[in-house]
């Protein structure tokens, strides 16, 4: 039997409430498949920060070196500087591990009343893929004499060759598995190094890959796109900063930030890759049982997929399916359904999937 290891790190807030669902769907779902997974929780998070002065121990980046994948909830408290979870636990996490591809699938799935009034779940199934070690968040800069008049800030994104080429290589490769078309979304008519520097790489690297329709995209007009005709899209290779917008944007799109998931890839498997719902900690909401569980459960089926468990990946997105046809929401979506009530359900129609396969 394959076993899998795996770190929970569930963090502050409304994750402490949704990544127990998954973790549920996930035993189900490997019960069926005839594979199992074991745990382990870590307390990291904003709260763990307030306690001890720090987002992790020491050597923390090592205990979860030793794990198959990462499940994570959402880092945050409103008593804690917004800036600390990214720099000290969330970018050391995609840096060290070298996950610099994060993968956030928008999909409008039926049965959610989305924002667009005219545009149905066939109009919007894209990929939205994010270099996420690099560009823009990449911590270098500082503030000169903030005080004074002359003072300034300077925030200084860095670019390379290598990251840049393995990024575009895994956006060209999912690319050719999908419909063959790629859309680099930039704004190199204004960056006029960094990202002109982008788009020539990504031209090269587009070579090797002449099955794929390679479109250049200012990220003004992809904006306008996703509102307009979010059914030109089918995989986005975008920037740092630029994906983090996007991607928001594309979970709007969805209904709710409450659906989307996301993944934070290393393509190679030498290291654990990390999943995570694409909301955050949401303190407004938390410990009153409505968040929407079913963002943190569908990155439980993005995280299995990456481990090589396909079939069990697609019951998990069956079932998710399957409650929302019926219209069990939770408040984010209108409904009045609790995290659990969701989470039991979906656990219903797993087993009515498991059964009819």
């Amino acid at each position: 039997m394959t076993h899998y290891n795996i770190a929970v790190i569930p963090g502050d807030g409304i994750g402490q409430e949704i990544i127990p669902e998954g973790i549920n769907i996930l035993n189900a779902v490997a019960a069926q498949e005839g594979f199992s997974l074991t745990y382990k929780q870590f307390p990291w998070s904003a709260t763990y920060y307030k306690e001890t002065g720090k987002f992790m121990p020491e050597d923390g980046l090592e205990q979860l070196g030793a794990f198959d994948a990462l499940y994570f909830g959402a880092i945050g408290r409103p008593d804690v500087d917004d800036r600390l979870p990214a720099i000290r636990y969330t970018f050391r996490v995609r840096k060290h591990f070298h996950q610099y591809v994060n993968y956030r699938p928008v999909r409008l799935v039926p049965g959610v009343p989305g924002p667009l009034r005219n545009k149905s779940p066939e109009d919007i199934d894209f990929v939205i893929l994010r270099e996420n070690t690099e560009g823009e968040f990449s911590e270098v800069g500082d503030f000169v004499n903030p005080e004074r008049p002359e003072g300034f800030a300077l925030q200084t994104s860095i670019f390379t060759r290598k990251g840049i080429e393995r990024f575009a290589h895994y956006a060209f490769q999912l690319a050719r598995s999908r419909k063959g078309h790629l859309t680099n979304v930039t704004k190199s008519n204004t960056l006029i190094h960094s990202m002109v520097y982008w788009d020539r790489l990504f031209e090269e690297v587009g070579e090797h890959y002449p099955d794929v329709t390679l479109e250049k995209m200012y990220v003004d007009n992809a904006s306008a796109s996703f509102v307009l005709r979010p059914e030109r899209f089918d995989v986005i290779a975008t920037t740092n900063m630029i994906g983090d917008i996007l991607s928001d944007l594309g979970g709007a799109l969805m209904g709710s930030l409450g659906l989307g998931p996301s993944g934070n890839i290393n393509p190679e498997k030498d290291h654990p890759s990390m999943f995570e719902p694409i909301h955050g900690s949401a303190p407004d909401i938390a410990g009153q049982g409505i968040a929407n569980p079913i963002s943190a459960i569908w990155s439980a089926a993005l995280m299995l997929d990456h481990l090589g468990e396909s079939a069990a990946a697609a019951k998990i997105e069956q079932a998710i399916y399957a409650v929302v046809a019926q219209g069990l929401f939770t408040a984010d979506l209108g409904g009045t359904a609790t995290t659990r009530q969701i989470g039991d359900a979906i656990l219903e129609q797993l087993a009515t999937v498991g059964n009819a396969v």
